[in-house]
């Protein structure tokens, strides 16, 4: 099963687990790092994510994955809330528009390469941002890595 088929399988079992308990399922990612598999999953909801609410869904998703089996190889289950999440699909970044968001780029955007301020969307291609007032538009095509902030 490729990494993709899983995050599929799993978003389709989360999605009538969340259904009515005030949780958004934000991402699935299933990664390989440093030679371990890695099913993570992130939420959100308004009022933000308490530790509970990670810790209820750790428990039912994995004695759900424990009960089908789907993954064949051994792997870590991590939840969280959508804190730090990198923003990967042109969706995110209108998901998660007036959030905080720290993008840096391939090569100069403006005379820069990192970005820190509030997140206003998408337009033609480009992550709109407002540094302190200012409106910043970097091409999609130049960002290498792109979170949300955590804000305190």
């Amino acid at each position: 099963m490729k990494a993709q088929d899983i995050e599929n399988l799993v978003t389709e079992i989360l999605r009538p687990m969340l259904d009515g308990r005030g949780i958004d399922l934000v991402d699935v990612e299933y990664v390989r790092e440093g030679g371990q598999w890695y099913l993570r999953v992130y939420i959100d909801r308004p009022e933000g994510v308490s530790m509970d609410d990670c810790e209820w869904v750790n428990n039912e998703l994995g004695r759900k994955l424990d009960e089908l089996d789907p993954i064949p190889q051994s792997y870590v289950l991590e939840v969280s809330s959508s804190g730090e999440k990198p923003l990967r699909r042109e969706s995110d970044y209108e998901r998660f528009r007036g959030r905080t968001v720290l993008v840096t780029t391939y090569a100069p955007v403006d005379g820069r390469k990192s970005f820190e301020g509030r997140l206003l969307g998408m337009a033609d291609g480009k992550v709109r941002l407002d540094l302190d007032g200012r409106t910043v538009e970097v091409p999609r095509e130049k960002i290498s890595h792109a979170r949300l902030v955590v804000e305190i």
